[in-house]
């Protein structure tokens, strides 16, 4: 994702001659032995070594000096403290704005193969879980590979959601789908009276790596412990099971406490003539307690910094750029939501973010109206990056919904969920490179758009008929 050309602002007058008044004769071509022109140059900018090896250690710094950064605990307050002090070192206003966010914490889990012969087994809770009895629960286990086939039989049940991510990239076009049964399937199978569910983690590769991940209650139903296990355990489970009975003991202590106070860190820089006009770049700051949320998000926190960095240096915009370090988007979406109601009110031009980790940028996805895509295709197109329909990110969704032209960054994601949510995603995986390109790519398009000329109106829903 690399910007290479800043839109300009001035206003340039072009003289036309008139044209002559007889036709003149035509150049004649070129001799076919004549060297070609060069082609244009579609390559990416290549960043500064020295300053792409700054941009990774700010990553380090982050991710080795915060620790894990979920929601209500005390790295989440490190992470905070860490990111306005570089908004503050780089000359950017910076504020920390309340949001109020849950507390879950992950305690132990265990999960026994009690039959047909007995094995211990990785096991993660998934986010939100709520716990086992505390001597853990025993029973058979039903495999599912789809909703539809949930029904009678897994009532008593431990279920297995062993559905695989499918390959491809961008694999995020992939992750939904695989994604949905994390989400939604502990509340699905409860309706049918299963006792706990475990779902395949949501990946195309691994090396015996569970990955967690954030799963959700339906309102007024009933709860049941809910984890993930590696691909290879979920297969292994269901070729045993294919040959008979298979019975597993599942013990773990999950709990939630009390909300907690965390802060969205906001670094502003102000506009001039446009000033009342918003461009925001977001990530999130937290992360799960596994690992060290160096992709996810690290990586995009790095990129707002940075970005605000670099256009600080250029001078002032004409609208007011704000990077937005949002809080508990893996459980809670709580920060994107604090911030649509501190600020919803004021005018957005548009609203950025990274949140898909630190690979070598790729493209675009743009939610926008017809009017506002006009408005900004000379900016994509200057970026030598592909664009298509319908993007954006979590944290910036409640803009989106609002109307307000919403772009995500999307990198090279071919290995992003190798690690995602696992205690894989160190920052030893993050190219100082490639993060720099993401910084980039981010910095021309939101300088482009903070300078342009005449934003249009928010995008309106249709009308119903």
């Amino acid at each position: 994702m690399l910007l290479v050309a800043i839109l300009s602002c001035a206003h340039i007058t072009v003289a036309v001659s008139p044209l002559p008044a007889t036709p003149t004769t035509p150049e004649p071509p070129p001799p076919l032995d004549a060297p070609a022109a060069p082609p244009r140059d579609t390559s990416p900018p290549v960043p500064d070594a020295d300053d792409a090896a700054r941009q990774w250690q700010r990553l380090a710094e982050l991710c080795d000096g915060a620790g894990h950064r979920l929601a209500g605990s005390p790295g989440q307050g490190r992470a905070e403290q860490i990111t306005a002090a570089w908004f503050d070192a780089d000359g950017i206003t910076v504020r920390l704005e309340p949001v109020k966010v849950p507390t879950w914490i992950r305690g132990e889990a265990s999960l026994q193969l009690s039959a047909p012969y007995t094995q211990s087994l990785p096991v993660l809770a998934l986010g939100g879980s709520v716990a086992t009895p505390a001597s853990g629960l025993e029973a058979p286990v039903v495999v599912i590979r789809d909703f539809a086939e949930l029904g009678p039989a897994v009532k008593g049940k431990i279920v297995l959601y062993n559905v695989p991510m499918k390959p491809g990239v961008p694999s995020i076009d992939h992750y939904g789908d695989a994604v949905a049964y994390r989400g939604q399937g502990a509340s699905r199978a409860a309706e049918h009276g299963a006792v706990a569910v475990l779902v395949r983690s949501v990946t195309t590769r691994s090396l015996g790596t569970i990955h967690t991940g954030g799963m959700w209650y339906a309102p007024g139903g009933a709860k049941i412990p809910a984890a993930s296990v590696s691909t290879e355990t979920a297969d292994m489970l269901s070729r045993l099971a294919a040959s008979g009975e298979v019975r597993l003991k599942l013990k773990m202590d999950p709990r939630h406490g009390p909300d907690s106070d965390a802060f969205n860190v906001v670094g502003e820089l102000k506009g001039i003539d446009l000033a009342q006009e918003v461009v925001v770049i977001g990530a999130h700051l937290d992360s799960w307690d596994v690992g060290q949320g160096a992709h996810d998000d690290g990586a995009g926190v790095v990129h707002v910094v940075e970005a605000m960095r670099a256009m600080k240096a250029r001078g002032v915009p004409r609208r007011t750029i704000r990077g937005v370090l949002f809080a508990n988007e893996e459980n809670g979406l709580r920060g994107g939501r604090a911030y649509f109601a501190a600020h919803g009110h004021e005018r957005h031009v548009a609203a950025l973010e990274s949140d898909l980790g630190g690979g070598s940028p790729r493209g675009w996805g743009v939610t926008a109206s017809p009017e506002q895509r006009a408005w900004i295709e000379p900016m994509l197109s200057a970026s030598r990056l592909w664009v298509r329909e319908g993007g954006g990110g979590a944290d910036i969704s409640p803009l989106t919904d609002d109307g307000v032209l919403s772009v995500g960054l999307i990198p090279d994601d071919e290995h992003y969920f190798d690690y995602h949510h696992t205690w894989a995603d160190t920052v030893d995986k993050v190219d100082p490179m490639a993060l720099a390109e993401g910084t980039i790519a981010l910095t021309e398009l939101t300088w482009a758009l903070a300078n342009a000329e005449a934003a249009p109106p928010k995008a309106t829903a249709p009308s119903s008929p």
